[in-house]
């Protein structure tokens, strides 16, 4: 009568919990495909008017040379790296460049800049082989330090970084051997966000090669790669809510801004485009990808867009695993865009099919219904605040407890030892002496039970949020390997079971927990406490400790009440991301 009506409330609270704080969440149609044209990913050009004698890779040898460039985030030049710019306070960083060129040619050659994916590249361990590649076929390459500032891969300055790679367009822009109308850029991954703001800032690029681009948003394109991954890795199908209420926070509440910048455009595909993509790529929507370069190309009246997909490749355009040291790129890739680039800046009118190699595959649906949701983050960003403050709290004090009671044990230890040494001796006058044992101290003093349930209940609620982190953590190294390209694993072990054991363990807890409350009910009432105006004595007896409901000590107290609403709150963190949804 009593722990049934106090279960179904406790229950009731965290399902609310779980479903307020559902996202919508569409990622239909799934196992969409985009057929290509042609299965030869080969790039030809028309040379009838000229252009017979095109360079292709390994035409000449190559040279290298640096230059360092201080560039500070408002896009400025200055003389001195490492020093705060005055026009924003903002810092400058030194950029260092590799500058590929061919050897012995002459006359005014077309460029290339590269631009960094995700992460911390420099120019050194960036794009090595394709950088020198392409300059064997007579092009000016530069690679660049990745302008990061004082930023992290969580808010990077995409329209900082894009006036900082248009400084290193202008340098080549500027060079005695480059044709200043022929320079493009090679963006992969991540830079393909601020591809679309470099163009906007400097309209005179002349062609682009986008590897792998991510096209949409950072909330759609992250919440489509890691929604796919996350079932690729064979992860439980519940793990997909906390991709759903991570994917919709409002990072403005933190100060991130680059959730939802602005990507797409006519602007961002004006000019000619050379799209390539892996079928082992599990990161990028790639037929809602081309969809979208297309129309939004052909908005800006540009019909040069030349797709190429390759199978077995992944996202970097390689075969095999990318955290291993030398993998290849795909079958013909550098090939076929090496001819691309060749041709395009030629200006020669391509014959081969724009969209050709592996049919383009897509295995669920972008997810453009995400969007911020301001009072969702604003309530997870306060539990999960208070749930750490909580438990360090909670640990703290255990702590003091534990130390407080080995210490309190030993002396009573020694004082019981003394006495039994003591007791039967004889006194100087012929008396026995008669030394009582001292009784055992009272530390926490908790009383009907309640010190081993909240024993018990605080182990099983803290081994199940263990279960929760390993097995999200397994998830996040399978999801991990995929985008290095690696295979999934075939047995999925505790990211696949800990969701529902997680869940029937929650229902357990939350069903205990409504016994020690009952019982806590049952002690207060006969107590005299559940009346008005409660027996007098009651309150007195409780807090002296004489008449105790809970424990004797006011540590006991503190200590129940302390590890029982971190407990809860724990229980509270399950249901905000969604393991109470059934």
């Amino acid at each position: 009568m009593v722990s049934l009506p106090i279960f179904i409330m406790l229950f009731g609270i965290l399902v609310a919990v779980s479903n307020i704080t559902i996202v919508p969440w569409n990622i239909e149609p799934t196992g969409q495909s985009m057929a290509t044209l042609s299965d030869d990913t080969t790039v030809t050009f028309d040379t009838a008017t000229g252009g017979t004698d095109l360079p292709d890779k390994g035409s000449y040898t190559v040279t290298e040379r640096y230059v360092t460039l201080n560039v500070a985030r408002d896009g400025s030049l200055t003389k001195q790296a490492g020093v705060r710019n005055k026009a924003n306070d903002q810092g400058v960083q030194a950029i260092k460049v590799l500058i590929r060129e061919p050897e012995g040619v002459s006359g005014k050659r077309p460029a290339v800049v590269f631009m960094h994916g995700a992460g911390y590249g420099t120019c050194d361990n960036s794009f090595g082989d394709v950088a020198a590649d392409m300059a064997s076929a007579g092009f000016v390459t530069a690679v660049l330090d990745k302008p990061v500032w004082n930023t992290t891969d969580i808010n990077r300055d995409y329209p900082a970084s894009a006036k900082a790679y248009d400084q290193v367009i202008s340098y080549l822009r500027d060079q005695d051997n480059v044709d200043a109308t022929k320079v493009g850029i090679y963006a992969t991954s991540e830079s393909t966000w601020i591809s679309s703001y470099l163009l906007e800032d400097d309209p005179d690029i002349a062609f682009q090669i986008l590897l792998s681009p991510m096209v949409f948003s950072p909330r759609q394109s992250l919440g489509f790669f890691v929604t796919q991954d996350f079932t690729l890795a064979g992860a439980n199908d519940g793990y997909q809510s906390i991709v759903q209420r991570l994917f919709s926070a409002d990072g403005t509440v933190v100060g991130l801004t680059n959730f939802d910048i602005r990507t797409l455009g006519p602007g961002a595909y004006d000019i000619p485009t050379y799209v390539a993509y892996g079928s082992k790529d599990v990161m990028t929507a790639q037929v809602d990808g081309v969809r979208a370069i297309l129309y939004e190309a052909h908005r800006a009246g540009n019909w040069d867009v030349t797709v190429r997909s390759y199978p077995v490749a992944n996202h970097v355009l390689r075969l095999g695993d990318e955290s291993e040291a030398g993998t290849p790129f795909a079958d013909a890739y550098v090939d076929d865009l090496i001819d691309w680039a060749v041709g395009t800046a030629a200006g020669l009118k391509q014959t081969s099919e724009r969209v050709a190699g592996t049919d383009l595959y897509q295995s669920i649906g972008l997810p453009g219904a995400l969007k911020a949701r301001r009072a969702g983050t604003i309530y997870g960003l306060i539990l999960h605040a208070t749930l750490i403050l909580l438990l360090l709290a909670s640990a703290v004090l255990a702590l003091v407890a534990l130390i407080r009671v080995i210490v309190a044990r030993s002396r009573w230890r020694r004082a019981r030892k003394h006495a039994l040494k003591r007791r039967g001796q004889d006194e100087s006058d012929g008396t026995t002496i008669i030394a009582p044992t001292p009784a055992k101290p009272v530390v926490l003093g908790f009383s009907h039970g309640f010190g081993g349930a909240l024993l018990t209940l605080t182990f099983t609620t803290l081994a199940t949020l263990l279960i929760f982190a390993a097995g999200l953590g397994q998830v996040v190294m399978g999801v991990v390997k995929l985008a290095w390209g690696g295979a999934p694993t075939e047995t999925p072990g505790v990211m696949y079971w800990s969701w529902p054991v997680i869940q029937v363990v929650s229902v357990l807890v939350v069903w205990a927990w409504s016994r020690v409350f009952m019982r806590l009910i049952e002690v207060a009432s006969a107590r005299g406490l559940i009346q008005w105006p409660p027996r007098k004595g009651a309150v007195r007896g409780i807090v002296t400790g004489a008449d105790p409901v809970l424990a004797s000590t006011r540590l006991g107290r503190v200590l129940f009440w302390l590890v029982t609403f971190t407990m809860l709150n724990v229980l509270l963190f399950f249901a905000f991301w969604g393991l109470f949804i059934y």
